[in-house]
């Protein structure tokens, strides 16, 4: 399984992996949305773009986990998906994450909270690069 949950006292441990960095990206977004809602039920209707940077590829990684949750509640989507565009280091040296995430209006009858997300953290945070398997880990506060 791409991604996995870890556990934790409070709140919900994520990790997830892929082939490239981009992978595990994208399925570190389906894990913390799946905790939300069942992102089987959400079609793919509408599509935001997101942006964010920071100065090394874990730190990248909350911040775009909370720029989707800030996409979602500002817009008033249920998402279920994320393809990241590009993850490119900069002349500065920080990072910058460009990529859409695909989802739905908010339909409460519909889209059942599972559990509410209301942040990414850095606590556990951790990335690992081990031949060729990128994962990436992290713990949202619910």
């Amino acid at each position: 399984m791409p991604y996995t949950y870890l556990d934790h006292d409070a709140d919900v441990g994520i990790r997830a992996s892929g082939a490239s960095v981009e992978e595990a990206f994208e399925e570190g977004a389906k894990a913390m949305l799946n905790v939300m809602w069942d992102i089987s039920t959400i079609e793919e209707r509408q599509n935001v773009s997101i942006e964010c940077e920071a100065r090394d590829v874990p730190e990248l990684f909350v911040e775009m986990l909370n720029e989707i949750l800030f996409k979602q509640g500002v817009e008033e989507l249920a998402l279920a998906r994320l393809k990241i565009d590009e993850i490119k280091r900069q002349e500065s040296g920080r990072y910058k994450l460009k990529g859409i995430v695909f989802g739905e209006p908010l339909d409460i009858d519909k889209h059942a909270v599972k559990t509410e997300v209301k942040a990414a953290t850095y606590a556990g945070l951790k990335y690992e690069n081990k031949e060729g398997k990128h994962i990436l880990q992290c713990v949202v506060d619910v």
